[in-house]
């Protein structure tokens, strides 16, 4: 590390906790690293949303649309690692990671470190007008890292559901077609067409249409509720396909690798190698959308990895840049080149200090190895939600991979979903300084998504205050 680097590490330091790598105690910000964190309640100096941050929320209300909403109104004032500091002096356990963004950890230092210097040399110049290096690198980057050995192309977006509307573009330009299918559940953003692409109507939605044309919904696989093997399901979405569209006119198959906001479905073994094998027979794109499963999250690189699937398009987004504004799209050469000159882009579109921060994250990625580090926190995660499940007879489901895991509530003794439960549950953790989060079509899922890097005594700790809000919730 060179001493400018050191530098600015030290500098960041004093405004911001310092943050150790190891798995072990985690010192007391501000103090010596031989301390060790008090337990949570220590850190908590005022009930959860404290008085500073209700005078903010305040604020906001005269402000801020009512359409934007927040899950927990503590308002932030730093964060480091794991661990948000909210304006009220509080310390929460981040088990979100600003909804799979963070994955590096908040204020990572190399991106730290990139983003100054960025920020320094120049902010913007539009890739369009005068290009940069970043840029080029970035893509370079996401060549490499994606699924299959095949000649890549890439272009740099600003967030999720403008990769996943570019996707759409490349594959209509590249076939000819017009259709595209999406799945039961799926979740892929906000826009008029990603609203047409998504399957929950409220809060998504309603009252938002009439929305893009030539979008065709077809059941996916979700393993708890229709029983079906990969395999079987895959033959029923293709089957639907076949008989109300036709595989001529299909530009593309968009997927979640495993479903987000739908409730981190999984699919059954099988499902994603069908479903990619069946349009690579006929002609259509096959389209990852790794906006939430990407860059090490499920133990992977990217959740298509899994089971060797290589998608055609690649969309992604999120923990790309540790929370700076960037996307992409990546994919085969011939589709992404298929678009002419002028048909991709954006003004903002791959800005450079977003550039610095996405290297400053796939640098961390790679020196950590967070891909491991997202299995372990699996093998720590999963028996205690399932030995939770056990002993409340309240969670019908335990599922995800890596460290992207959830619990789906249900009413004892069956399957029907229980959102009301679901929602106490996660009351209880964000009142004991604990931000979790909650999603599934039925709102009955509490899903885990804590930053990659984080510490094993903050994992417990945080497992432990959600342990305690299910089973005084169960009573």
């Amino acid at each position: 590390m060179s001493n400018s680097s050191l530098r600015i590490h030290q500098n960041v330091q004093l405004t911001h906790h310092p943050r150790r790598r190891t798995l072990g105690p985690e010192p007391i910000p501000g103090g010596s690293v031989t301390q060790t964190r008090p337990r949570l309640s220590s850190r908590l100096r005022t009930e959860i949303p404290g008085p500073a941050s209700r005078a903010l929320q305040q604020r906001r209300a005269g402000a801020v649309a009512a359409g934007l909403s927040s899950v927990l109104p503590a308002y932030i004032t730093s964060a480091s690692g794991g661990l948000l500091t909210d304006a009220d002096g509080n310390t929460l356990i981040d088990l979100g990671s600003g909804i799979a963004v963070t994955n590096v950890g908040h204020s990572a230092p190399a991106v730290v470190d990139r983003v100054r210097k960025q920020a320094c040399w120049f902010t913007h110049t539009c890739f369009m007008v005068t290009p940069y290096e970043g840029y080029v690198e970035v893509c370079e980057q996401l060549n490499d890292l994606t699924p299959g050995d095949h000649e890549k192309r890439s272009v740099l977006l600003n967030s999720g559901a403008e990769a996943v509307e570019n996707a759409v573009k490349i594959a209509r330009a590249a076939t000819g077609r017009q259709a595209i299918v999406v799945l039961d559940h799926a979740y892929h953003g906000r826009t008029n067409l990603t609203m047409a692409l998504t399957a929950k109507s409220v809060p998504y939605k309603h009252g938002f249409g009439p929305f893009a044309p030539e979008i065709y919904r077809v059941p996916g696989s979700y393993p708890y509720r229709d029983g079906l093997s990969g395999e079987q399901a895959a033959a029923a979405a293709i089957d639907r396909v076949d008989k109300q569209i036709g595989a001529d006119q299909v530009a593309a198959v968009v997927v979640e690798p495993i479903q987000g906001e739908g409730g981190f479905v999984d699919p059954a073994p099988g499902f994603l190698p069908a479903l990619a094998a069946w349009c690579r027979d006929n002609g259509i794109v096959f389209v990852a959308d790794e906006v939430q499963t990407g860059f090490c999250r499920t133990g992977d690189w990217f959740a298509s990895d899994h089971e060797g699937v290589v998608p055609d398009l690649v969309a992604t987004a999120k923990g790309i840049a540790a929370g700076l504004p960037l996307a992409a799209v990546t994919g085969r050469a011939e589709l992404l080149d298929a678009v002419p000159p002028g048909g991709l882009g954006g003004t903002y579109g791959g800005n450079p200090v977003a550039c610095a921060a996405a290297l400053g994250a796939i640098e961390t990625m790679r020196q950590e190895n967070l891909t491991r580090a997202a299995r372990g926190i699996a093998d720590v995660v999963l028996p205690r939600l399932r030995d939770l499940a056990t002993r409340t007879g309240v969670i019908g489901d335990v599922r995800g991979r890596g460290a992207m895991l959830a619990a789906e509530f249900v009413r004892p003794g069956t399957t029907e979903p229980d959102p009301d439960i679901t929602k106490r549950v996660a009351a209880a953790c964000h009142a004991a300084g604990v931000v979790v989060l909650t999603c599934g079509t039925y709102g009955n899922v509490v899903r885990l998504l804590p930053p990659l890097s984080l510490s094993h005594d903050l994992l417990d700790e945080g497992l432990s205050v959600l342990e305690d809000a299910v089973v005084e919730a169960a009573r």
